[in-house]
């Protein structure tokens, strides 16, 4: 078994605390928009959503952690293809649900896009299963956005393996 590599790191936005990652593909902009907002192609990375995203949110539903409670994703901003802003309330239709909030921004140059995605951690304790399980999904869409089966990345390679990188960045270690 080989460990992946730990690519999250704290960043501070004026909005708060995140964690954020940077994948890039050899891949027009406008491919890995579609990579990530299209629900046939996210379906088969992360998972997929219902809904009409003009009305301002959609129904998602992951599709890899067994049987998750469907989450709102309010749309709070979308640039396409270049950035979308989104605001997840988890469980869908239940009380007290907890907020997210999800950074992607896209750059292309000379053919090369990059995916920079971000999600707040207001609790530091959240960084140690919040960014293996970011690295794990975000290796899951390089691999199938290069012709490999998702499958194969495998999440208990991840957890709790990367998790030492997450806390050392969020204070949590000596």
């Amino acid at each position: 078994m080989t460990i992946p590599t730990a690519t999250g790191h704290r960043r501070d936005y004026a909005d708060g605390t995140y964690c954020e990652w940077t994948r890039t593909f050899r891949a027009p902009i406008e491919d890995v928009w579609a990579a990530v907002t299209e629900p046939e192609r996210l379906a088969r990375w992360l998972g997929t959503w219902t809904g009409d995203p003009a009305d301002g949110e959609v129904k998602f539903q992951m599709l890899f952690e067994g049987e998750m409670p469907a989450e709102r994703f309010h749309i709070d901003e979308c640039d396409a293809p270049h950035r979308l802003r989104i605001t997840t309330s988890m469980p869908y239709d239940g009380e007290n649900p907890e907020h997210w909030q999800l950074r992607l921004d896209l750059t292309e140059d000379a053919g090369v896009t990059t995916l920079t995605f971000a999600q707040n951690v207001p609790d530091p304790t959240m960084a140690e299963g919040v960014g293996p399980g970011w690295d794990y999904y975000l290796d899951r869409l390089v691999a199938a956005e290069t012709d490999r089966d998702p499958a194969t990345v495998v999440f208990d390679d991840y957890f709790p393996a990367l998790s030492e990188h997450y806390r050392k960045e969020f204070g949590l270690t000596a």
